[in-house]
């Protein structure tokens, strides 16, 4: 599985970053600075609703 990396990560020395990884029917959150510590596997349509909540966060 191909990891990326949010690109609004604060550089290598930021402590609070996830990555995300395309599954077959979902999507996978891991820690980026846990690797080996596994991953959440979340369906497509909690992805979606996970970045409405954080995008309307965001929007103040």
């Amino acid at each position: 599985m191909h990891w990326r990396k949010s690109s609004y990560t604060g550089g290598a020395n930021d402590e609070h970053c996830v990555e995300l990884g395309r599954l077959g029917s979902g999507v996978g959150v891991r820690d980026s600075k846990d690797v080996a510590g596994g991953h959440l596997r979340v369906s497509l349509g909690e992805f979606a609703g996970l970045l409405d909540v954080l995008k309307r966060a965001a929007s103040g």
